[in-house]
């Protein structure tokens, strides 16, 4: 098995790094809550922040009256080599180093204002300290709000509920140690600690106990009875603290001379002299780095457990905002084209029915297109009095011997141009349903969606691509109709003139060239051939425009695209690939977050299991 200290050296440095990532929280169990750290929890002026010092060996913590730690402190020991200087470092300025203590707590009180104000109000914002040091052990200590009982001047009136909900916040999860304080001369019965800790650790499995101030408590009284347990059990052993005086903090008395005083007075002590071997800060950090050890290596299998699932749902994650980008041109182009080529599949399930939008375009042909036919105006154009003006004037000064062929033409003529509306209308048309099928397929493209400047140049191709398409699809469109008027169908004529005259005409052929009647017949002649004609538009229409608009957009609308692309500079294809900041600044925080998982799970491996 590994060493203790290598091994809660490995859990402080991941949690250190989950700290940096703010890996700390969110939905779910953190990796950051899944390993165990200290809470230290007491009633102010209980003297916590006092065992602190004494177990970092150093004077660094703010003091005072009243509520002095108004934010929790997270404080990570990291034992060094022997002679190495001891040096601190904030999270907030992690470039800098502390080796002057006394500017440490400087920097605590500035961070804790800079939050809350120069007021005693709390914040559950916390601070972040490392210490490196050769005479700590590795481990994490939460210093938190001194729990009180009453509101002072200048608080709040829920500061005493403020402050127990923010010390349970810590306390209340199962991998919290919680090391509870409290003054050997107050009654153990009211300590707020034990209070706390009873409640949300009632089997005591989590809690150490730590008295402070055995040296203030009156004479011929003790705390023997506590320290053996039998004033209050707890699953672990007490532990008593002898801090330094008020008078030996006022003149800075080295904290390890303090440490060799503590020493001394427990083994020369008469009531306690039995116990020296289990009391005092340096036993108690050895305690607490020995426990956490054991707890550690128990949760090994759940912390790798959850390692594993947190790397499955980062990488799944990755998948669905997409990987990162290689830089150089070549991958650049590749990564393109194979975003085209997505959207493209998607462009073509919406034509041919895999996804919704293409019955649009034969529901022009089947109900648009015949419904604009049937309103042309050709009972108005073919009326008899418009029949009687067309031939006549086609007539001229000569009236026609035996069919008026001029004015048929002429008639037929202008019938045939009405088509042109109705067969354009249906190329616009379906131009549309194209265009906003490209914008569906753009937003349907999972791939595209952390492009925005490349699905406007997508756009932007295939709508050019869609009005060469339609300006193709127009002409050729109105060729067919002016193909009709360029040939008549000639046999539709003689069977005309083969077919008995419906009226009796008496007075022989020529005796109503001129009556409505005669006007009528050619009126009827000139529809049956116009719902002839209509009859092969309204078939060869939609086939035109299939295959000069829906054909060309399957087989090439991205065709050009593709070819200004490769010939586009490294700084160009760049520029096209580029993201939202937002979502480029989320990959790269699960992409670090990924790494410090991977990480985490190879040292644990390499250093659980030596």
């Amino acid at each position: 098995m590994a060493t203790m200290q290598s091994l809660i050296g490995l859990v402080n440095k991941i949690q250190r790094a989950c700290t940096v990532l703010g890996d700390h929280g969110g939905e779910g169990m953190s990796l950051w809550e899944a390993l165990p750290s200290v809470a230290v929890v007491g009633g102010q002026s209980s003297g916590k922040s006092s065992v602190l010092e004494s177990v970092v060996g150093r004077d660094f913590l703010p003091r005072g009256s009243g509520i002095v730690t108004r934010r929790p402190l997270v404080l990570q020991l990291h034992k060094t080599e022997d002679g190495q200087t001891e040096y601190a470092e904030f999270l907030h300025a992690p470039r800098k180093k502390y080796t002057d203590f006394a500017a440490v707590r400087k920097e605590i009180q500035d961070e804790t204002d800079r939050i809350t104000g120069k007021s005693k109000q709390i914040s559950n914002i916390p601070i972040h300290l490392s210490i490196y040091s050769p005479n700590v052990v590795n481990l994490t200590v939460i210093d938190l709000p001194g729990l009180t009982k009453v509101a002072v001047e200048g608080q709040p009136e829920t500061i005493v509920e403020d402050i127990e909900n923010m010390v349970r916040s810590y306390v209340e999860k199962p991998n919290s140690i919680i090391l509870a304080i409290s003054p050997a001369n107050q009654d153990i019965a009211t300590s707020d600690a034990i209070k706390l800790a009873r409640e949300v650790d009632p089997s005591g499995e989590r809690t150490f106990g730590v008295l402070t101030k055995l040296d203030l408590m009156d004479k011929g009284t003790n705390a023997v009875d506590v320290l053996e347990g039998r004033s209050y059990r707890l699953q672990h052993p007490w532990v008593g603290i002898v801090n330094r005086s008020q008078a030996e903090i006022n003149k800075n008395v080295d904290m390890m001379a303090a440490r060799r005083k503590e020493k001394e007075y427990f083994q020369t002590s008469p009531e306690y002299g039995h116990l020296a071997h289990k009391m005092g800060s340096e036993y108690l950090a050895k305690l607490l780095s020995k426990h956490l050890e054991n707890v550690i290596r128990q949760r090994i299998p759940s912390i790798i457990s959850l390692i594993n699932k947190t790397i499955d749902e980062l990488n799944a994650e990755l998948d669905r905002i997409g990987r990162p980008i290689a830089v150089d041109s070549g991958a650049q182009l590749y990564t393109i084209l194979e975003l085209c080529r997505a959207f493209d599949r998607v462009f073509k399930e919406h034509l041919d029915g895999g996804r919704p939008g293409g019955d649009r375009i034969y529901g022009v042909f089947d109900h648009q297109l015949p419904a604009a036919l049937k309103k042309l105006p050709f009972d108005r154009h073919l009326s008899t009095k418009n029949v009687q003006r067309v031939v006549s004037e086609a007539d001229g000064y000569q009236p026609h011997l035996i069919a008026p062929e001029q004015g048929y033409r002429r008639l037929i003529d202008g019938s045939i141009g009405y088509f042109k509306g109705p067969a354009e209308a249906s190329v616009d048309t379906v131009h549309n349903v194209m265009k906003e099928l490209v914008r569906k397929s753009i937003a349907e493209t999972l791939e595209l969606r952390r492009f925005p400047t490349l699905q406007a140049d997508i756009a932007a191709a295939a709508n050019e691509a869609l009005e060469r398409f339609r300006e193709d699809s127009r002409k050729t469109v109105t060729r067919l109709v002016d193909m009709e008027s360029s040939y008549l169908t000639v046999d539709f004529f003689r069977k005309l003139h083969l077919e008995p005259e419906k009226t009796p005409n008496p007075t022989g052929p020529n005796a109503d060239r001129y009556s409505d009647n005669h006007f009528r017949r050619i009126g009827s002649n000139v529809s049956a051939y116009i719902n002839m004609v209509c009859e092969t538009l309204k078939h060869s229409i939609p086939k035109a425009v299939v295959h000069c608009q829906v054909r060309e957009a399957k087989r090439s609308l991205l065709t050009h695209f593709y070819a200004q692309v490769g010939r586009r500079e490294k700084e160009r294809l760049g520029a096209m690939l580029d993201e939202d900041p937002a979502l480029m600044e989320r990959r790269s925080t699960i992409a670090k977050r990924l790494e410090l998982y991977k990480s985490a799970r190879d040292e644990i491996d390499a250093v659980a299991w030596k």
